[in-house]
């Protein structure tokens, strides 16, 4: 069986968009990533704050490679985020996945994204667990 570090390296080699926002893996294990990613000009809306999509984005890639982590096909089925504090160009944000609870077929995480020690959102997904195995 592949181990986590493995399983990312593979899943983010193919994977353009993460590479697209900047996203650098800090820490990986079984059920557990960590990302982080820096805030560009071209990530911001009208307001010149970054897009709600932006920090949804990182949350989904880390919740996709914690939940893939455990070596089995996960993808995501249910995903909601609540933005705490607007963002902007140059923040540094830190995304922090765990799993809360996972069966054989379906596995639940919690996202927190940081700039600096502050808490700026909170996401939470679910996955379905394919019986293929990386």
């Amino acid at each position: 069986m592949k181990t986590p570090r493995e399983i990312f390296q593979q899943m983010f080699g193919k994977d353009a968009f993460s590479q697209w926002l900047g996203i650098e893996c800090t820490e990986i294990g079984e059920g557990s990533c960590t990302l982080s990613m820096k805030i560009r000009d071209e990530m911001c809306n009208g307001f010149s704050i970054a897009h709600g999509g932006i920090s949804y984005s990182l949350a989904d890639s880390a919740l996709a490679f914690a939940s893939n982590s455990l070596g089995k096909h996960a993808l995501s089925i249910q995903t909601s985020i609540s933005h705490l504090k607007p963002l902007h160009s140059g923040d540094v944000l830190i995304a922090k996945a765990r799993e809360i609870s996972v069966t054989k077929n379906i596995g639940r995480y919690d996202v927190e994204i940081f700039r600096n020690d502050e808490l700026v959102a909170i996401f939470n997904g679910m996955v379905y667990r394919k019986a293929q195995e990386w």
